[in-house]
């Protein structure tokens, strides 16, 4: 896997210091990070868009090898940047199936250490995402395991009849258990 460590063999301690810190933050990211040239040569890559990647594009992805539909939308954004500023954005949801929604932003950056101008790709697994901010609000408003259970599913964008059959229970039940929520959600948001 390459490392921004690699691409700053030639600076000075201090700033390999600094590089070695922001190398540990983005390779913690749940977020997955690409660093790619405008060529399409993989510069930097954490271990959550290694991952991702694999979801992706399970049969073709190897460590240097970004799927097709990430690369897609960088020449997207290389091909219109004179029409576009540095600091554009292109957003894109790539739905891999019902639980495997990657939101991409793939955006132009400068690196001192880098001659050339590269192309950050943030990752963001959609239901992981989703899940985690479930789980929270499940913690907040004191829900139960079951309600826990029912929230997750509910906010990964599943119907009553979807939570009922993975859950084994009844529509009835589900929608028993989200009025409960929307209930104890009210104590702390009241109208």
């Amino acid at each position: 896997m390459n490392t921004l460590m690699d691409t700053a063999a030639k600076t000075d301690e201090n700033s390999l210091e600094q590089l070695g810190l922001l190398q540990t933050i983005v390779d913690n990211l749940e977020d997955g990070v690409l660093i790619l040239t405008e060529t399409g040569e993989l510069v930097h890559s954490n271990a959550s868009a290694y991952n991702i990647c694999s979801q992706i594009n399970p049969y073709s992805f190897n460590e240097n090898l970004v799927p097709s539909v990430i690369w897609k939308h960088c020449k997207s954004l290389i091909k219109n940047q004179s029409k576009c500023e540095n600091s554009t954005i292109w957003s894109e949801d790539i739905v891999v199936d019902r639980s495997f929604i990657f939101r991409l932003r793939v955006r132009h950056f400068n690196l001192e250490l880098s001659e050339k101008p590269l192309l950050l790709i943030t990752i963001e697994n959609r239901y992981e995402s989703l899940k985690n901010a479930a789980l929270s609000e499940a913690y907040k408003y004191r829900l139960t395991q079951r309600e826990t259970e029912i929230w997750s599913l509910y906010r990964a964008t599943s119907s009553y009849k979807q939570i009922a059959d993975k859950l084994f229970i009844t529509v009835n039940t589900v929608k028993k258990h989200i009025k409960n929520i929307r209930a104890k959600q009210q104590k702390f948001y009241p109208a």
